[in-house]
């Protein structure tokens, strides 16, 4: 048996915020989920609907929100490679969550990623310290290099998202449409930039706690 096929399946959504808040009545202690998975999986889209099962216990924190601005980008190589590990803030991101671990600040504010302008927004999502399960997704929660392997420490459990290669690909090409490329444009960056990206995500699944399947 692999490594892999050891991970908890979850069937559903329902399924995944039943257990999440069972886990949370047990430990007593605030949750923080990391949800990860290849671009275009639909990452986003499980996370606010688990946060939607659990009300106000749950807030969703994407690691979007850590994404390097534009005009740090442009003219450099990473413009190209927008979306890769070496165009987030790392430093950052693991400041927020050891802030969110510790839970002894009143409010903690973090940033979001708005799609379309396509680029991070600071402050704009608020996490009280009562809340009980904070949900973070992103691609490179369980990449072992430092400084990113300090994360997994800072997380209850990993998620990964499962969805057909074909879905994802055609999810991408769309979202990169809706954002202003082209078709050709978004169809390229998908199974160029995107598809490298997806290779890394893809070769850290072994390690994570649970999978669900989103087709």
């Amino acid at each position: 048996m692999t490594a892999q096929s050891r991970s908890e399946v979850f069937q559903d959504i329902a399924e995944a915020a039943e257990r999440l808040m069972e886990t949370a009545d047990r430990s007593g202690h605030r949750q923080i989920i990391g949800i990860v998975g290849a671009p275009g999986t639909g990452k986003s889209t499980v996370a606010q609907l688990v946060a939607q099962r659990l009300g106000a216990d749950a807030v969703v924190v994407p690691m979007d929100g850590f994404h390097l601005a534009n005009t740090l980008l442009e003219g450099t190589p990473l413009r190209e490679r927008k979306g890769a590990i070496d165009t987030f803030d790392i430093g950052g991101y693991l400041s927020l969550l050891r802030r969110l671990r510790s839970r002894d600040e009143p409010v903690v504010y973090a940033p979001t990623y708005v799609r379309g302008l396509e680029e991070p927004i600071a402050a704009s999502i608020a996490i009280p310290q009562g809340t009980r399960v904070v949900i973070t997704e992103g691609n490179y929660l369980l990449v072992d290099d430092a400084p990113w392997s300090a994360l997994r420490a800072l997380l209850d459990e990993t998620w990964f998202v499962d969805t057909p290669q074909d879905v994802r690909l055609a999810r991408l090409i769309e979202r990169h449409v809706a954002s202003g490329m082209d078709r050709a444009t978004a169809t390229a960056w998908a199974n160029g930039p995107d598809e490298r990206n997806a290779t890394l995500v893809n070769s850290t699944r072994h390690r994570v706690d649970r999978t669900i399947r989103w087709d």
